[in-house]
């Protein structure tokens, strides 16, 4: 297995576990849902020690992803070969290449008129 590999399965559990996370809280009753009225019967205070719970393994679910999505482009394997732009190299230009002309082609002799 590959070291891009262990990040990509990393990623993709802290991935599932911040969905499941930000999934589990209840809504704070702020933004859209309360300008339509659905924000009237939640409770204000709730159970606090859970809420900062979630509030805190969002943000470092969050922050561990960013960083594992980061470090993973250095895992990257390049496989070897040079991709760089070879549009600034200057050893690389090359003159265009002309196409060869085609002879005219004239028909200087009117074309043969059936007799009648």
């Amino acid at each position: 297995m590959s070291t891009f590999t262990i990040f990509l399965v990393l990623i993709v559990v802290v991935a599932f576990l911040l969905i499941v996370v930000i999934m589990v809280q209840n809504p704070k009753g702020g933004g859209l849902s309360s300008s339509f009225g659905g924000g009237g019967t939640q409770q204000l205070g709730g159970v606090k020690k859970t809420t900062d719970f979630l509030d805190k393994s969002t943000w470092y679910l969050a922050t561990l992803l960013l960083v594992l999505i980061l470090a993973s482009n250095v895992a990257i394997d390049k496989g070897g070969s040079n991709n760089e732009s070879k549009a600034l190299d200057s050893d690389a230009v090359t003159a265009p290449v002309a196409l060869p002309e085609t002879p005219a082609t004239t028909n200087d002799t009117a074309p043969a008129q059936e007799a009648e």
